[in-house]
């Protein structure tokens, strides 16, 4: 008995374990298909060398053997229109004389792509937003990211830098982290066999950004345009799911040389058939639309030769439409986002708009309606337009330290004033006040960072600049609600005894009651310093008595471990 009694319990211990050791593989297995699934086979450090292993020579022995096409004349500046066509010319001088070797550095280069194995860099399953930025483009690019953050948005951000010139420790190293995102810099990912360093410049660093980005997913985001809401549900769902590459439109038809098409084995593309590209913001799978960017990256790498032919020396040039092109030469899908582009800005003379931001549609409703048939790009009556989704940003950039206050920042009298007001259809498409936190973000930028941002270390009075055009903007709006209600005030006294009029004093003290930010922005050390600066800036600046004035200090939107003071009285 005692023997059968030793079994038992041996088989009860045998079977515990085991289950124990089912439970342990099994949680073992999950976490780790949950870990490794998402990693490369090699380490992205290792594939970002193979990456550039692979593509610098393939980039240069694939080289056009001729010299870059010019132009006499230019194509001009066409508003897309869906219903009649632009002509498509050709402004290149004796494009027979390149033609050939053209074609043939085409043709070889794309069965390059098409047959060399070259190693993907990124993490599978990733999903983040790229960009570029350096100098004076750095501060706006900083005010745009935390724009983004208050959308809700937590995907993570590299931020490219074309080499250690533009590198800058206190942003890349504490603002940048604060902010979910990390700098890279291009020239030490990207380099030739023998450590040369390719000279990329300004909209060429594009491609080769989001190639060598650790993301499979990719949201482009330049660095004058931001989000109006949280773009994290875009590469969940269509048309990015069903394409992998999507695009909005410019204003402008394409003005693509003929040429183009005849050296990338292309039919030319009816202009009727879709606007040119604005490349501002755009979406791309690296999974699906690795080879594309590859083809990019070679338009982009011999700019002298491509940009030219694509733009044929229209507004613009550049990378914008490098991308659509390259997916149409190697037959892969892509879709462009059909709604126009909207003006944003001051009224024009002529009933137009004075331009001062573009306005794009969310790809989803957009999709939605063009899926029914409902294309407002041709008949606006169909339907109701697609909300806005996101800004460009343009003139002004938004950058305390360059060109932020002129007549576009100012009202028709000639003070400060706001950027965007006209037309009243398209800002209430915006959703909410997106000017308002465009400024606040502005502002606290410039407040907290003004001395961080090399491109501001000759400057001064960047904040109090900043300040007194909120200030006033903002004081002009206090000015309208106080006249509303003197004008309601008095015709209460009117209807009113007069132990009410104590009263109806009493409410109205409440109800103005006034609120405001201390000047300096967001700081480390507003304990012990807050409620006195309020009180200074209420009895100086706001007409407070100093026994009605409170203060407190609140997170806001600066950076970690930085804080507002804000009062009331």
């Amino acid at each position: 008995m005692l023997n059968d009694v030793k079994c038992s319990n041996r088989r009860i211990i045998r079977v515990r374990c085991l289950i124990a050791a089912i439970i342990l593989s099994t949680s073992i297995f999950w976490k780790g298909s949950l870990y490794y699934g998402s990693m490369l086979s090699i380490p992205l450090r290792d594939a970002q060398t193979q990456l550039s292993l692979h593509l610098y020579p393939l980039l240069e022995e694939h080289r056009p053997q001729c010299s870059p096409p010019t132009l006499h004349g230019n194509a001009g500046l066409h508003r897309f229109n869906p219903i009649v066509g632009t002509p498509q010319e050709n402004h290149l001088v004796d494009p027979d004389g390149f033609v050939e070797p053209m074609q043939v550095a085409h043709d070889s280069f794309v069965q390059a792509i098409r047959h060399t194995q070259i190693e993907r860099a990124y993490i599978r399953g990733t999903k983040g937003i790229v960009s570029s930025a350096g100098g004076k483009y750095l501060p706006t690019f900083i005010i745009f990211l935390r724009l983004l953050r208050r959308t809700g948005a937590r995907l993570p951000v590299e931020l490219f830098m074309k080499d250690w010139i533009e590198y800058e420790p206190y942003i890349c190293e504490v603002v940048l982290p604060s902010l979910n995102g990390k700098c890279v810099v291009l020239s030490e990912v990207f380099t030739g066999p023998d450590g040369a360093k390719p000279d990329l410049e300004h909209f060429q660093l594009k491609a080769f950004s989001i190639l060598f980005s650790s993301f499979q997913d990719v949201i482009w985001m330049d660095s004058d345009c931001f989000f109006l809401y949280d773009p994290t549900n875009l590469l969940t769902s269509k048309p990015f799911t069903s394409t992998g590459l999507v695009t909005w439109p410019d204003f402008w038809s394409y003005t693509v040389s003929p040429t183009y098409y005849n050296i990338s084995r292309q039919a030319i593309i009816p202009t009727t058939a879709r606007q040119s590209t604005e490349a501002g913001m755009f979406l791309i799978s690296k999974k699906t639309h690795f080879r594309s960017l590859l083809l990019s990256a070679y338009y982009n790498y011999h700019a002298s030769y491509f940009y030219t032919m694509i733009s044929q020396g229209a507004p613009g040039e550049g990378d914008k439409d490098t991308f659509v092109l390259a997916a149409s030469a190697l037959g892969e899908k892509f879709h462009t986002v059909g709604e126009k582009v909207a003006d944003l800005g001051h009224p024009a003379p002529d009933g137009g708009v004075l331009g001062a931001a573009m306005l794009h549609a969310d790809p989803i409703e957009d999709y939605k309606l063009t899926r029914q048939g409902r294309w407002r790009v041709r008949d606006e009556s169909v339907a109701k337009a697609p909300r806005g989704y996101w800004l460009h940003a343009y003139s002004p950039k938004f950058n305390a330290g360059e060109d932020l206050f002129s007549k576009k920042t100012q009202d028709k009298d000639g003070h400060p004033g706001r950027a965007y007001t006209s037309k009243e259809e398209t800002l209430k498409r915006l959703g909410y006040d997106a000017e308002r936190d465009l400024w606040e973000e502005t502002k606290t930028v410039t407040c907290t960072l003004e001395h961080a941002f090399d491109a501001w270390k000759t400057k001064t009075g960047l904040c109090e600049t900043v300040t007194k055009h909120w200030d006033a903007v903002q004081y002009n709006s206090n000015m309208q609600i106080k006249s509303l209600f003197v004008v309601l005030t008095g015709l209460m006294a009117f209807a009113a005894a007069a132990p009410a009029e104590a009263e109806a004093r009493d409410t109205a003290n409440v109800q103005a009651r006034k609120s405001w930010t201390a000047e300096g922005g967001c700081k480390t050390d507003w304990a012990g310093r807050c409620n006195a600066q309020c009180i200074g800036e209420g009895v100086r600046s706001h007409g407070c008595k100093k026994g009605d004035i409170s203060s407190g200090i609140e997170s806001s939107h600066c950076v970690i471990g930085w804080n507002i003071c804000k009062c009331s009285c």
